[in-house]
């Protein structure tokens, strides 16, 4: 697994039973930035997003200490001023010709069908579609580059070098020859071979780009292709990890964070479930209640409404393994909005799962706990008020895991709120 971003929720002490404790944290879910999913410009021949894992590591080391979750929004590309009439980058000198300089002359060309029929499928990549006429907007934007042809096999080289690129998307693009304006509102056309490089899945329910106007003139995409990298599971699903308390009555979740940034990359949840491990033994609660370490987590994709909306990657960690068969949770709703799961994998910590027939010593602390915060909650909080303690921590720690593919989500659910109006109209 590959080091990562670090971010880190508020370290607990201490974990009151609920009935249903793997429920997806909303308010937390509406604290991060929405994920930016933009796609390739038009009029550039190449832009690249580097993934420094090494670097964002540091970064997110020094944000454990803050109780706060701290994401950044991704860095949106700088807008280039265009000059009107301004000449635009070449068209690509593979590209099969056509007869009439319309859209609707690019979008039936029958050149650009039978390429990305005949397209191959790399090595190590599965084809998630063929032959659209629209592009992707799927999760962690990792830049493009041009081709001068639809070389899909060049294409997946270039994605396969990048740090954190998953899945590519290559596709004909009917784009202006100059800067369109006043005086060339619709000027003649080139077609550009675009391969985009991204760090979430590809599928026909993201691919839902299909152009733009610049002026009068009217950007289409062809010939379509997606692929996505064999690391992903290929086959769909939507089911996330809803452990009951295990067989002495432990509650096993120990919380959960969401990432918002870069590419899917599960070391994002292993990183925090080490650095919650340790913050927990150096800092023992002061009730004597026996310590919780992390040895089990699940991380997936949370998209809103469709699989063109991701919220971000979510992680659930846990103190011990739970197999498929505790994979229930296939989404929840939030007021209008319908909160669904993809790319969903679980791993397990190899040098220690943990315990695998329950763990009596935290049930045990853990009745205690309910029985005395039964007998007396309401009466402190009544008296006294209630104000829970906050702790903050600064470490590191690695762990070993492995894992299993859960599932990849399938669903389309219309109506769309903005994630504050959503998250405002929770239970």
């Amino acid at each position: 697994m590959r080091s990562s971003l670090l971010t880190v929720a508020a370290p607990m002490g201490m974990t009151l039973a609920t009935p249903v404790p793997q429920h997806i944290d909303f308010a937390m879910v509406e604290a991060a930035p929405d994920p930016v999913t933009t796609g390739p410009p038009v009029g550039v021949t190449a832009q690249s997003v580097a993934y420094d894992a090494s670097t964002a590591i540091v970064a997110a080391t020094q944000a454990v200490a803050s109780q706060s979750v701290a994401i950044s929004d991704a860095a949106n590309a700088p807008k280039v001023k265009r000059t009107a009439c301004q000449a635009q980058p070449a068209g690509a000198t593979g590209a099969p010709a056509y007869a009439s300089d319309s859209p609707s002359a690019f979008l039936a060309n029958a050149g650009f069908s039978d390429a990305a029929s005949a397209a191959s499928t790399p090595a190590g990549y599965t084809q998630s579609f063929q032959n659209l006429k629209a592009s992707n907007n799927a999760y962690g934007y990792m830049g493009f580059t041009t081709l001068e042809n639809y070389d899909s096999e060049l294409c997946a080289s270039k994605c396969s070098a990048i740090n954190g690129c998953m899945a590519f998307n290559l596709y004909f693009e009917h784009n202006p020859s100059v800067e369109p304006g006043a005086s060339c509102e619709d000027p003649p056309s080139v077609t550009m071979i675009k391969c985009v490089f991204w760090g979430g899945p590809v599928s026909t329910e993201n691919a839902v780009n299909s152009g733009q106007y610049r002026d009068n003139f009217q950007v289409v995409i062809a010939g379509s292709n997606g692929y996505t990298n064999n690391s992903i599971a290929p086959i769909p699903g939507n089911a996330a990890i809803n452990a009951p308390y295990d067989s002495q009555g432990c509650n096993t979740y120990m919380g959960s964070t969401i990432f918002s940034t870069g590419p899917f990359d599960a070391s994002l949840c292993a990183a925090y479930c080490s650095a919650q491990s340790k913050y927990n033994v150096e800092h023992p609660p002061s009730d004597g209640s026996p310590v919780k370490t992390c040895q089990f987590f699940n991380t997936y994709l949370l998209y809103v409404n469709d699989l063109s909306h991701t919220q971000g990657q979510y992680c659930a960690i846990y103190s011990e393994a739970w197999d498929s068969s505790y994979a229930t949770n296939v989404g929840q709703y939030c007021g209008s909005d319908h909160y669904l799961i993809g790319l969903s994998y679980t791993y397990t910590n190899v040098t220690n799962p943990g315990l695998t027939s329950g763990d009596k010593t935290c049930a045990v602390a853990q009745a205690s706990v309910e029985i005395s915060y039964s007998s007396l909650q309401p009466y402190c909080s009544t008296l006294l008020g209630f104000a829970a303690n906050t702790v903050t921590a600064s470490t590191t720690i690695t762990s070993t895991f492995t894992s299993t593919v859960v599932s990849q989500a399938t669903t389309t659910i219309a109506n769309i709120l903005s994630r504050k109006e959503a998250t405002s109209q929770c239970i």
